[in-house]
């Protein structure tokens, strides 16, 4: 709750386009530092990664049993929280990696957390390999685009746009990038791990699989939008990957009589529409998608 103060009180000095960094030596040999960047997209992310996160913590102290072994809960989803905030205020490429994949980590745990059942280590088994390979196909689109770049840091891939799509490498970059994202937002072909992900305890539900880890994708997507959008295979594989989502997710939904397999074929019906819109080439339709996000978390 007091992070999501602090974040609040920042608006004016990022408000009028504005960027507040911080950055520590981390390895200057590789020129890596470690950098803490917040502009309006990453405040508007921290406020519902620390704003939502609150309102569940306050749910899930009236939601778990005293038979089940809250303390660990917390540690999880309190770990999983910090995580998903390094994500989205990293201002350093491999930084984003880093924290992509202890996203998934603790997903695992907490997608797992009622490990007697055998639905619950099943779903967590599904998100860990999925979410984990996809972090893999991430890590080396994102070591090729440093290499194109010349750099790691996001102040400067963000102002490189011309140079990467102009590069002999974007082809090979662009969807290994967009095999992170896509499989992350559960985008099909990729989805069937969500509803198995809903063995969760609700709370995880909410959080996770319907305001902050699903929408890590379509962060991503939208994060390096200046960098990677406007061309052919962009606008094919991202809108393809949206459009089919869109559809497959509301046909499904209509079958479900679990209201949790519901809720999960819901969330990927809206992050459908993310995608497609982020697809499209045009700034307006990227505001269009960040509304959209902030409307269904």
């Amino acid at each position: 709750l007091i992070g999501t103060i602090q974040v609040a009180l920042l608006y004016p000095q990022i408000a009028d386009g504005g960027v507040i960094r911080e950055e520590y030596a981390w390895l200057p040999s590789l020129g890596l530092n470690f950098v803490l960047r917040l502009d309006g997209f990453a405040w508007l992310f921290s406020l519902l990664v620390l704003g939502i996160g609150s309102l569940v913590a306050l749910y899930a102290r009236y939601y778990m049993s005293p038979q089940d072994p809250v303390p660990r809960f917390f540690a999880f989803f309190l770990a999983f929280m910090g995580a998903m905030l390094g994500l989205v205020i990293s201002g350093n490429l491999i930084q984003i990696v880093f924290f992509w994949e202890l996203t998934s980590l603790f997903s695992f745990l907490l997608i797992g957390y009622w490990h007697h059942r055998s639905d619950a280590r099943r779903g967590a088994y599904m998100a860990l390999m999925v979410t984990g390979a996809g972090g893999l196909c991430l890590l080396a689109g994102v070591m090729l685009l440093g290499h194109v770049v010349g750099s790691y840091d996001l102040d400067q891939v963000l102002a490189a746009g011309d140079k990467i799509r102009a590069h002999a490498l974007y082809p090979i970059l662009l969807p290994l990038i967009l095999l992170g994202a896509l499989s992350k937002s559960a985008q099909f072909p990729f989805h069937f791990w969500l509803p198995h992900a809903m063995a969760a305890p609700t709370p995880v539900s909410a959080y996770l699989h319907s305001a902050t880890m699903v929408k890590a994708g379509v962060f991503l997507l939208a994060r390096l939008w200046p960098s990677l959008s406007g061309t052919e295979e962009w606008f094919y594989i991202v809108s393809g990957a949206g459009a089919c989502t869109l559809v497959l997710g509301a046909y499904c939904a209509m079958f479900q009589n679990d209201l949790k397999g519901l809720l999960a074929y819901s969330t990927i019906r809206h992050l459908g529409p993310i995608t497609l819109l982020l697809a499209l080439n045009s700034p307006l339709a990227a505001v269009a998608a960040v509304f959209h996000i902030l409307n269904h978390a």
